[in-house]
């Protein structure tokens, strides 16, 4: 019962009756210990369903509910790895090995999609992880997130897979089963995608097909010319597409000393920042934006990452949400060490909200002396850039600029955070085509990279 005793402690009630797709899936992430890449609340990393908006928004979400295919989209995006089964590609045998697996180990853990009323219990559509398996009576325990409704109770086997075995009427179909476990490597420690905006989809489309129209059709003959009309035809609210990573801090912390595991985060981040700016990529970029007379204060993104944070502190989102006023202070570390945090007052849904942001830095050289660098637009551009796939400029006519094209975005050139950070857009870009595109029901592959 290994399992079981991992999920057991991690096991929470869904805090919305459509969130038990988002609970179920909280409660085996947690149950890993994959990292959010963020904090929950005061100092706890803690997967939470506020977080879980990758692959379609809480509101949508809470209206009507999540579909088999989101939910195995959304654990891929979370930094999980997944084997997802329909029983229509499995039999109640494999089913049967795969409950053994996650009974005999704690790596492993299963969320089932089902028909409560096969059960002959009130409502229809419902997930919940699996808690156990009793060998002799081939009956398994479902930790039903719904505690509201149902405790945690067994049922045979044979019944669970003929509830899994219905047809979902949105979709057209079957229910099944998703095995989840710890990935090779963790989500992206600085950058992330989200979906709560509503342009996602129009941006999404535009960077995947859009953006290797233009350089195909139109005559560029430097890299300049190639961030030019990449750059000017993106749509509005690209920004909030593509988001820091927010370290929150309680407001009682503000005052205090970094912990040794925050400044080892930090330190992560700015390791990453760091090898961004080193890229030649964004040193065209840099000079692009200064030919353009682009800006993107601190204060501006930190607005924006305020608001983030303030969200994931109440627990839910909101468009009536504005950033009244940031100020920016250094906190010490261990050593001589120093942090920077980023303090706010946002307004949601008319009333206001601390938030506190531990924000990475570089130095670099300028003619004033040491000047510190943070996370800002032309960083954002340059990762994303570098997240498109490779063919994204096979079709640049000229064939040496093209050539140059390539060298900028390779994989191979880059340092091996910078990669991992990467390759986690690229495949959260992935995975979000297949949501424009309405294949996440088809297709419920880890995508390829």
């Amino acid at each position: 019962m290994e399992g079981f005793f991992r999920l057991i402690s991690y096991f929470q009630t869904q805090s919305e009756p459509a969130y038990c797709g988002l609970a179920s899936l909280s409660v085996v992430l947690n149950a890993l210990s994959i990292d959010p890449g963020r904090k929950w609340k005061g100092p706890w990393r803690w997967f939470d369903e506020s977080m879980l908006d990758c692959c379609e928004s809480l509101e949508t979400v809470k209206e009507r509910g999540i579909t088999f295919g989101k939910l195995v989209c959304l654990a891929h995006c979370s930094g999980a790895k997944v084997e997802a089964f329909r029983t229509s590609q499995s039999t109640i045998d494999d089913f049967r090995k795969f409950v053994v697996t996650c009974l005999v180990s704690d790596n492993f853990h299963m969320i089932s999609s089902y028909d409560r009323g096969v059960f002959k219990q009130t409502g229809s559509g419902h997930f919940s992880p699996i808690g156990g398996y009793n060998t002799e009576r081939d009956m398994v325990l479902i930790l039903d997130v719904a505690r509201f409704k149902y405790p945690p109770h067994w049922v045979p086997l044979q019944l669970l897979w003929e509830a899994m075995d219905t047809t979902v009427k949105l979709t057209g179909k079957r229910r099944g089963f998703m095995l989840i476990s710890r990935p090779h490597r963790e989500p992206g420690l600085l950058y992330t995608l989200s979906c709560k905006d509503e342009s996602w989809i129009r941006i999404a489309k535009y960077l995947k097909e859009d953006v290797p129209r233009l350089v195909s059709s139109q005559h560029v003959d430097s890299v300049e010319n190639i961030l030019s009309v990449v750059f000017r035809s993106l749509p509005s609210h690209f920004n909030q597409f593509i988001r820091w990573v927010a370290e929150i801090r309680i407001r009682e912390d503000v005052n205090q000393h970094l912990s040794a595991e925050e400044k080892s985060r930090l330190n992560l981040k700015q390791v990453v920042l760091k090898e961004v700016h080193e890229t030649e990529l964004f040193k065209h970029i840099n000079n692009f934006f200064s030919s353009v007379d682009y800006e993107d204060s601190l204060t501006y993104s930190a607005a924006k990452a305020c608001c983030q944070g303030a969200e994931i502190l109440s627990g839910c989102s909101s468009k009536d949400i504005c950033c009244r006023e940031t100020c920016v202070k250094c906190v010490e570390g261990p050593g001589e060490e120093e942090g920077t945090v980023v303090s706010g007052v946002v307004v949601l849904d008319g009333s206001e909200q601390n938030v506190n942001l531990l924000v990475p830095s570089t130095q670099t050289d300028c003619e004033c002396g040491p000047e510190a660098k943070y996370p800002a637009g032309n960083e954002v551009f340059t990762v994303l850039l570098l997240a498109l796939p490779p063919q994204t400029w096979s079709g640049i006519k000229d064939q040496a600029l093209m050539h140059e094209m390539k060298l900028l975005i390779s994989m191979g050139s880059l340092p091996t955070m910078l990669q991992e950070e990467v390759l986690h857009l690229r495949r959260q870009l992935q995975l979000l085509k297949r949501c424009q595109e309405n294949m996440e029901e088809e297709d419920l592959a880890a995508p390829a990279y």
